[in-house]
């Protein structure tokens, strides 16, 4: 009953919107902050992680993330400083805009799953929450934004070649 109010209710639409673009908005404006910044660099926080990880009564609870940090994150730093910085402001834009909503939201919360499990708390946990309430919601998160337009392209242009693949037939020598 909620996922369907959720999903295909115009009055959630408006809601929607609004949380959306506010959840958009704090990602764009990180996002360009740290590409307009003196430099971003996440050598530290890298660092930082591996050093200090998330810790249980048990020891450490993500062994395979430290690893990941260690032999993957760390020695392609240059790569994540980009990834991270143009990730969260075109997560940012997508949500603003209301264009590839879904996945802007998915790959927003991709993002704070990495950087809880690196051990930031932070707002991390509402941003998720508002996240995944935007991909439930699907289609009805961008119903009033760019997603009203491309979405129906899309489907059309996939269609069309759907039917074109139906259509030939096969050569017979």
């Amino acid at each position: 009953m909620v996922v369907n109010f959720i999903r295909n209710n115009k009055m959630s639409a408006y809601l929607l919107t609004i949380l959306r673009m506010y959840l958009g908005y704090t990602w764009m404006v990180a996002g360009w902050g740290k590409i307009t910044g003196e430099g971003f660099d996440a050598t530290g926080y890298l660092k930082g992680a591996i050093a200090n990880p998330v810790a249980g009564p048990d020891g450490v609870v993500y062994g395979w993330y430290v690893t990941f940090l260690e032999t993957v994150a760390l020695p392609n730093v240059s790569l994540f400083n980009f990834l991270v910085a143009w990730g969260e402001l075109l997560v940012g834009l997508g949500l603003i805009l209301g264009c590839f909503t879904t996945a802007a939201a998915f790959f927003g919360v991709l993002m704070n799953f990495a950087f809880m499990l690196a051990g930031t708390v932070s707002h991390n946990p509402t941003d998720i929450l508002m996240g995944i309430i935007i991909m439930v919601a699907g289609y009805n998160a961008g119903r009033y934004g760019l997603d009203r337009w491309v979405i129906p392209m899309i489907k059309k242009i996939t269609t069309r070649e759907k039917k074109k693949e139906q259509n030939k037939k096969p050569v017979s020598i």
